[in-house]
């Protein structure tokens, strides 16, 4: 009988053993604080919220996910944020994008870079369109690059922070084409458009799913794409480099980041949910609406992945004549 049992006592605990980290630990036990770099309306923004809706529509959430605004300095006060007044904290998790691995290379004022975070998952890789107002004269990005070069700095790009990949592809193209124009940094997405829909500006390199329903309705043009191959969307426009510019694509990826000294259970609980998450109907919808690509990636690989990220977005900065700080 004690035999027994004491098998059945190895066998308990080896199931124990086995089964996931969060089922023994982590489990939120108040609404989640999940912050974004960007203004309401931004990029990130509305990533951040698109991913709140659809977790609580799969009801996949125990708590409520509550998106946070940290803005200012291209992405470094959120990660100041998360490192000096966060840390450990368990409630807490932020999006990323390309920009928190850009502006750390390029400002030696940056305190810190994704190196002081705590990789979570990586869910999307994002194309990019060049878009200009509906009305405006520019039919294709070489009509926009030949009016830049007679009115040297008269054109404006409206754009966001310094480093972001608008400002990455505007350095690139200037650089591979002698033009010049001006880049107008707003804090938020929706200024951005603002200012091109009300004739300010005069160009932008926008995310699809800022610019989709402005595009739906006619208001926006779309002369270019920023991706390896030609959008589904808009098999008729042509991608960068085929219009015949010769320079890198420019990634943009997105993710899920913690503060620096969560315990392991905590990032497990995470991957094991968003892992189950990109699995469901209302994250395959909003993949489809956004034009994503699905990039998910757990937080070992996700670590790889940004030291490769940050060596190929070092060369794509030097590439376009901008000296990097690291």
């Amino acid at each position: 009988m004690k035999s027994r049992y004491g098998v059945l006592a190895a066998a308990l605990l080896l199931a124990v053993a086995a089964a996931p980290l969060h089922a023994q630990g982590f489990k939120p036990s108040k609404p989640i604080e999940f912050m974004t770099h960007t203004g309401p309306g931004g990029g990130g923004d509305v990533f951040a919220r698109g991913i709140a809706a659809a977790m609580e529509k799969e009801g996949l959430m125990p708590v409520r996910m509550q998106v946070v605004n940290k803005t200012g300095g291209g992405g470094a006060t959120a990660m100041a944020y998360l490192v000096n007044e966060k840390k450990g904290d368990t409630h807490i998790i932020a999006v990323f994008t390309g920009l928190w691995f850009t502006n750390p290379i390029m400002r030696k004022e940056a305190k810190f870079t994704m190196k002081d975070l705590t990789p979570v998952v990586r869910l999307v890789l994002e194309p990019a369109m060049v878009a200009v107002k509906n009305d405006a004269p520019y039919k294709s990005l070489q009509d926009f690059i030949d009016a830049a070069k007679q009115s040297p700095g008269s054109l404006k790009q409206s754009a966001g922070s310094l480093g972001s990949r608008d400002w990455i592809v505007r350095q690139l193209l200037m650089t591979n084409t002698g033009a010049n124009w001006a880049y107008i940094s707003f804090p938020g997405g929706g200024e951005r458009i603002a200012a091109l829909l009300g004739g300010h500006v005069n160009m932008m390199v926008i995310e699809p799913q800022e610019a989709g329903e402005h595009i739906r309705a006619g208001n926006l043009r779309v002369i270019a794409t920023v991706s390896d191959k030609r959008l589904p969307a808009f098999p008729d426009v042509p991608t960068i480099q085929e219009a015949g510019f010769k320079i890198p694509n420019v990634p943009q990826v997105r993710g899920i980041v913690a503060p620096p000294g969560v315990p392991a259970e905590v990032v497990a609980y995470w991957e094991d949910l968003f892992a189950r998450f990109i699995k469901t109907p209302s994250w395959q919808k909003y993949l489809a609406d956004n034009m994503f690509q699905d990039g998910y990636m757990r937080s070992a690989e996700l670590a790889k992945f940004g030291d490769q990220f940050s060596d190929t977005t070092r060369e794509i900065l030097k590439a376009g004549g901008v000296k990097v700080a690291r």
